[in-house]
């Protein structure tokens, strides 16, 4: 198995999809955002008129293609969910097995991701954000996959990771700032390596004698990741075109965004489930996406972290710093990095209101940080420090599983088993 990285990530994602398919038709009504997404959804299949206009279309576009091939039915709503949360599983263990070539680090990550929590419960709604955290996750992979590749594989390489970026930012445009950080992270590897080889920092842009991305200059390998990126984004729009009323046209297709742009930075009313950037990380406010009866007994969805993974994810990433500090590590940098910045766009984006879900990816990178520590500091006697909390993780997890995946509960007031704090109920 350690041989066949492909074959690992494979296994981990089929053995992810697997738990996330288990009562997925639960519950068997709309819950939480979907009651935006599916009807969108709905009305993307009829090609009638334009709803849903806040968001690109790619994420109602594949849960209406669920719909069309399983039904206007639970399954139909959240199947291609949970395919995407298994594919980000993979793409979990392929970002550290690029990152690392350490297949040990990359099965902790992938397990870890597994019974993240956030993952699971997003992989069984019909929601955006399980897709654009499988498009973003797999950009990341594919961009250190044409990191180490050899010359004449690089830009085909860096096409499919622009490709990915596209799409994520055709699901939601929180996926922007990854090509940007992209492109900032081939420049700043691109000279880290001059500076490291003793050579002009100017010879950084060139093709020749690269250690990374070999055998393309940084404008080449800039104008693929955003030109190929920019067309795929917009080829996702393609149905529009075809509305009955009020058809999107080309001279429409520009303006089209700046109205998008005017719904997303709008100011919203007050939700009880608002939520700042800063209480994401400690779990301060949790969301219920479903608590009521279904199917003759209460069940209830809550989007909640593992406590296990995001608390630890922390001390995961401050490791991963004081690493970086003493040794220079480009693996450990990089992997506070992701988190850092993923979390950095939700203190700069306008948005007048957030929500707990936005930390999404954030807690997917923790699932890197936390084995890059590992690999740091677990040595000796602590070596198999990781699988025993990865064990918590699991345990926490099955602690948990009955709020997430909407089991029978015994009574209204059951959620009381699981809330910790007043701020989660």
């Amino acid at each position: 198995m350690r041989e066949h990285p492909f074959l690992t990530a494979l296994l981990l994602g089929l053995a992810a999809q697997i738990l996330f398919l288990i009562n997925l038709g639960h519950p068997a009504k709309l819950m939480f955002d979907e009651v935006h997404y599916v009807p969108a959804a709905r009305v993307l299949l009829t090609l009638d008129h334009a709803v849903n206009q806040e968001h690109p279309l790619l994420a109602k576009e594949i849960i209406a293609a669920g719909i069309a091939l399983f039904g206007d039915n639970p399954i139909g709503w959240r199947l291609f969910s949970a395919i995407a949360g298994a594919a980000t599983v993979s793409g979990v263990f392929a970002i550290l097995w690029q990152l690392c070539r350490d297949w040990r680090a990359g099965v902790l990550g992938a397990v870890l991701a597994i019974v993240n929590q956030m993952i699971f419960v997003q992989a069984r709604i019909g929601m955006l954000d399980g897709f654009l955290g499988m498009f973003v996750v797999l950009a990341i992979a594919a961009m250190l996959w044409a990191m180490r590749g050899p010359a004449r594989s690089v830009p085909g390489r860096l096409i499919v990771t622009a490709v990915l970026l596209g799409l994520g930012v055709a699901v939601k445009w929180t996926a922007v700032p990854y090509v940007a950080f992209a492109g900032m992270t081939l420049l700043f590897v691109r000279m880290r390596d001059a500076r490291v080889a003793g050579r002009p920092l100017t010879t950084a842009l060139g093709d020749a004698g690269q250690r990374h991305w070999a055998g393309i200059g940084v404008v080449p390998a800039l104008l693929i990741l955003g030109l190929v990126s920019i067309t795929v984004y917009f080829a996702t729009f393609l149905p529009a075109f075809f509305y009955a009323h009020d058809a999107l046209t080309l001279r429409k297709l520009i303006p089209y965004q700046f109205d998008m742009w005017a719904l997303q930075t709008q100011v919203l009313p007050a939700h009880p489930y608002q939520s700042d950037w800063w209480g994401w990380p400690i779990i301060a406010r949790p969301i219920w996406y479903f608590y009521e009866p279904d199917m003759g007994v209460w069940r209830g969805v809550l989007l909640i972290g593992n406590p296990v993974v995001m608390w630890g994810g922390l001390i995961g990433v401050a490791a991963c710093l004081i690493g970086w500090w003493r040794t220079r590590s480009g693996e450990a940098l990089g992997a506070a990095g992701l988190w850092i910045g993923s979390l950095a766009i939700w203190a700069i984006i306008p948005k007048s209101l957030g929500f707990y879900y936005y930390y999404y990816l954030s807690s997917i990178f923790l699932c890197v940080a936390l084995p890059v520590s590992c690999r740091l500091y677990a040595r000796g006697r602590w070596r198999h420090a990781g699988w025993w909390y990865a064990l918590a993780a699991i345990a926490m997890f099955a602690y948990f599983y009955p709020i997430i995946a909407a089991m029978p509960l015994t009574g209204q007031q059951s959620f009381t088993h699981w809330t910790w704090f007043v701020a989660w109920r």
